[in-house]
């Protein structure tokens, strides 16, 4: 468990490094919010497209082979964000981006149903809320190294509001965000070789893989925690994307907080402090009240600070949004153990489907669309919708049928 949270706290960490390049590649290849927030949109596709291969890439190799494979491609994504940098190339930057995230697709789909079955069901979503505080962990310092390696140390990261960069400062800006990949690649590098030579048990055999002729006779379709629940996984990304990736904007505008990129980005590290927070909370929380129903009062609870966010200004739209991290924290770990629960010897396929609902993240770009037409404040209303389908999901749809009997409780 020790070793899998290091892995929860590296992607964590990589992934919520963008929530720092993005505003920093928006000021070098000058983009709107809709091209900016493509480029994550870029990113959420890798799960919709490698997260199938990833399943059956894992019943091929193995969980232990294939978290290797998965820090390998990790690390040659991030080795290309150098090429990217020295062109600079928003296009090489997008493939980099890319490859970046069909590693981390593959670490998902391995590593969110391991710790989900190697214990025991009941406890099933305590102990996967409590590895994600370590991948919240990962998201919490990833401001402040992206803040300080790349927004610090670059024109557009430091300067005024307003400020128009010349073609001289874009080009050498593009070139800060070296250092930081090469750093993560070597870290990656190492992680690798200690997984390849660490021991992992295998999954029990309740939850193995059944036989082709054995397969057919069972269907993901009748369990409703699962069919609900993949549309659960996907609307939620959009909200928790979509805060993350327009934090630093939000909070530098001058009727919010009035602060540059690099001092926003301190806040955004208090916006996953929370998510980090939430999650040793919610570990403790779901181990004597139903996950479903910390489940219901974190939607309602992120619904009203975003409405907050929305309609209010200055240091109160600010903490409204900060504060949503503390009820997005339990979201995804909860409504994954929840849709997989049930599920038997079919756990690996339904965990691959709900990873690829991970792809819903790319539906970030219309809220970046939003946001050029109605302002950025305003596009925060798609969030405040989203949470609402997370409460149904809590409350209704989250209820197992056709469960498997060694795996109903």
């Amino acid at each position: 468990m020790s070793l899998l949270a290091s892995l929860f706290f590296t992607w964590g960490f990589i992934t919520v490094i963008n929530n720092t390049l993005l505003p920093h590649l928006r000021s070098v290849f000058e983009l709107n919010y809709t091209q900016t927030t493509l480029i994550e949109s870029v990113w959420f596709i890798a799960y919709f497209v490698a997260s199938i291969p990833s399943a059956r890439l894992i019943e091929r190799i193995g969980y232990k082979k294939s978290l290797v494979v998965g820090l390998s491609i990790m690390a040659l994504g991030a080795l290309l964000m150098i090429p990217a940098a020295r062109l600079p190339s928003y296009i090489v930057t997008l493939v980099a981006l890319f490859v970046i995230a069909c590693g981390i697709t593959l670490l998902q789909v391995a590593a969110n149903p391991y710790v989900a079955v190697v214990g025991t069901p009941q406890t099933a979503s305590a102990r996967l809320n409590l590895v994600q505080a370590f991948n919240s962990l990962g998201t919490m310092f990833a401001p402040l190294f992206g803040g300080y390696l790349i927004l610090g140390r670059s024109n557009s990261g430091t300067a005024d509001a307003g400020h128009v960069l010349t073609q001289a400062e874009r080009l050498a800006d593009a070139q800060a965000v070296q250092l930081p990949y090469l750093i993560v690649a070597g870290v990656l590098i190492v992680l690798a070789v200690i997984i390849a030579r660490f021991p992992l048990p295998e999954m029990g055999a309740a939850n193995s893989r059944v036989s082709k002729a054995e397969r057919a006779s069972h269907s993901l379709w009748r369990h409703r925690n699962l069919v609900f629940g993949i549309p659960a996984i996907f609307i939620y990304l959009i909200a928790e994307i979509g805060v993350a990736n327009l934090f630093i904007n939000f909070v530098s505008q001058p009727d919010i907080g009035n602060v540059n990129h690099e001092r926003a980005s301190h806040y955004l590290f208090l916006l996953w402090g929370g998510m980090m927070v939430g999650r040793f909370v919610g570990s403790v929380l779901m181990r004597s009240i139903a996950a479903e129903h910390v489940l219901a009062a974190a939607s309602v609870g992120a619904c009203i600070v975003m409405l907050v966010a929305t309609f209010s200004s200055g240091p109160a739209a600010m903490w409204a949004l900060i504060s949503v991290g503390l009820f997005h924290s339990i979201m995804f770990p909860t409504i994954f153990t929840l849709g997989i629960k049930g599920l038997g010897p079919l756990t690996e396929e339904g965990a691959g489907l709900l990873i690829m609902a991970i792809a819903g993240g790319a539906l970030v770009v219309v809220q970046g669309w939003l946001a050029d037409i109605y302002g950025l404040q305003m596009s925060f209303l798609l969030t405040a919708a989203c949470e609402l389908y997370v409460l149904f999901y809590a409350l209704w749809g989250a209820r197992t049928t056709n469960a498997f009997p060694d795996a109903a409780t």
